[in-house]
């Protein structure tokens, strides 16, 4: 692959990521992910993570709007309740992000190593 489809790979896996990292990025969405990894099966509801959490409801409900978007974070229904938990690791946003910093690293280690024969002309 030229330099010019890497780049135009690496713009299109940071496009695909832009949810995954505006999701986990956020101080109190990482403290609602930290507050959902100690609940227990089936999950958590709103009101649990806002005790926890000391956020309003709507607050809530707004950030796991946004971590569910990301596939972070995925909701049981059961009845009229709604459980949150952690998103299987295979089927969340952070499969994409593994794959950004892998083709990343790369492109960075192919310019840092560019940069270095430049110098030593």
């Amino acid at each position: 692959m030229n330099e010019l489809e890497n780049l135009k790979q690496l713009e299109d896996e940071f496009k695909e990521c832009r949810p995954v990292l505006t999701a986990i990025g956020d101080e109190t969405r990482q403290l609602i992910i930290l507050s959902l990894s100690k609940g227990s099966y089936p999950g958590m509801r709103v009101g649990e993570i806002s005790r926890r959490t000391n956020l309003s409801r709507p607050a809530v409900s707004h950030h796991l709007k946004i971590l569910k978007e990301a596939k972070i974070v995925n909701v049981v229904k059961q009845g009229t309740m709604n459980f949150y938990h952690i998103n299987n690791p295979k089927k969340s946003g952070l499969v994409l992000m593994k794959a950004l910093f892998s083709h990343l690293e790369e492109f960075m280690v192919d310019c840092w190593k560019m940069n270095l024969d430049e110098t030593e002309i």
